[in-house]
């Protein structure tokens, strides 16, 4: 189940003192590994990328309108 590590990570959430980012990502529609299908896994690796680059501080600025 995510109910007890998604607790762990709210109470973490609130003890934390640094800017750093604390992610809790519960994929309940794979298996032990990842996803199977090819498009399934090509989105996993886009958000892990995603996630590295943020970590990083290497994302692009949104312009305000």
């Amino acid at each position: 189940m995510y109910s007890e590590p998604a607790k762990y990570v709210a109470k973490l959430r609130d003890l934390k003192t640094d800017g750093n980012l604390l992610l809790f990502k519960c994929e309940l529609g794979a298996g032990h590994f990842s996803k199977s299908g090819r498009f399934e896994k090509l989105q996993e690796d886009a958000f892990t990328y995603a996630f590295i680059l943020k970590a990083l501080g290497m994302t692009p600025k949104m312009a305000s309108l």
